[in-house]
């Protein structure tokens, strides 16, 4: 049962949605993990009952708080604009199907089986028109390069498109509108050592970002980034069908709060400050494409704003801790219709999904 939190100083009311111990995440903030209507959201709750499925997705209803499990599978998620969740489930035979879901229905189908698992390391991007579903991989039993995977699901043929040996954490992205370009992060210097184990994510270098040509395998640096910027801090995302990627780079020097470490960038185009005043950190881009949420690294504050004017306004107070656990930082976004900011909170000792609402006239106040 959904606990009401109340009202905060900004207008906002929050709900704790979830209760009891096991495991959940309102999984990553980069798509909206919602229905084209907003009526519905999913979250991930983990069930080693289950197992090798141990992950129910449950969908739940904004409002009523209603919830049902949609599927159970592990891992390879991916969101698109248009309400589709997709997932990996794992088969008896020792397979695997891709699943998908419309959220604001529930229905689900089969859309890719595979006879050998699909060896994602990393969440799924789904292309457009649905076709190509791409995840980062290792192609090096030693852990010393790494790829990104590209499977047809017309004809099932997978292939390896890009090879590298810091792309150990790739968040590959399809570009929404027409689906010719992955965004891969590039984490300059990162280490796995032979049995898997991390050294280090990043190295001195710092991470990157680039476009990945889809047919062609052609890199395209964007200019984020040392020597650009300070270091990219692994967190960004598509801005609508605009080409252009939302990214936080490292809070310092000329991209210190005051100033802003928001940034927006195109191919072949210098980075440009888009909103200042926080230490902004995860970040998720609305379906439009004109207004992102964020988390305060320092506050665990959840923020939204405007991508064309840089205004912000805070929404709430998380009260989380900021923890190691992923599950441990907020992770916002705003569901479609930006009636609803969707995070993660441990304020109760244990991590639970929360909602909160935007205030009626707060959306309006930022493209003024």
């Amino acid at each position: 049962m959904a606990i009401k939190l109340g009202q905060q100083e900004t207008g906002s009311i929050t709900y704790q949605v979830t209760e009891g111990s096991a495991s959940k995440s309102n999984i990553y903030c980069e798509v909206p993990y919602a229905s084209s209507d907003s009526q519905y959201f999913v979250f991930s709750r983990s069930n080693p009952d289950y197992s090798p499925n141990s992950t129910e997705y449950v969908r739940c209803k904004i409002g009523t708080w209603e919830m049902e499990v949609a599927g159970r599978g592990r891992g390879g998620v991916t969101m698109t604009y248009t309400g589709l969740f997709y997932f990996l489930r794992h088969t008896e035979s020792g397979g695997v199907e891709l699943v998908k879901v419309d959220l604001a229905t529930g229905r689900s189908s089969v859309t890719g089986s595979f006879s050998k698992p699909l060896k994602a390391r990393s969440l799924g991007t789904i292309s457009p028109d649905g076709r190509y579903y791409a995840y980062g991989v290792v192609t090096d039993e030693k852990y010393r390069e790494f790829g990104i995977e590209l499977v047809d699901l017309h004809t099932n043929k997978k292939e390896i498109i890009d090879r590298d040996p810091y792309i150990l954490n790739p968040h590959p992205q399809f570009e929404p509108s027409e689906g010719k370009q992955l965004m891969i992060q590039h984490n300059r210097g990162g280490k796995i050592d032979e049995n898997g184990k991390l050294i280090k994510l990043v190295g001195d270098e710092g991470a990157t970002l680039y476009l990945l040509d889809v047919d062609s395998g052609k890199r395209t640096e964007l200019q984020v980034g040392k020597p650009y910027t300070t270091p990219a801090t692994g967190h960004e995302a598509w801005i609508g069908d605009t080409k252009k990627m939302l990214l936080t780079v490292a809070a310092s020097g000329d991209f210190a709060p005051a100033k802003g470490n928001l940034l927006g960038v195109k191919a072949g185009s210098p980075a440009r400050i888009v909103s200042g005043g926080y230490w902004f950190n995860h970040v998720g881009t609305s379906v439009c494409g004109k207004f992102f949420a964020c988390d305060d690294t320092r506050t665990a504050d959840v923020v939204i704003g405007s991508v064309k004017t840089g205004k912000n306004a805070l929404v709430c107070h998380s009260e989380t801790s900021y923890g190691r656990a992923q599950n441990t930082h907020p992770h916002p976004y705003l569901t479609p219709d930006l009636k609803w900011v969707i995070y993660n909170s441990d304020r109760s000792g244990i991590p639970q999904i929360h909602v909160a609402t935007v205030p009626e006239d707060m959306i309006g106040k930022l493209v003024q």
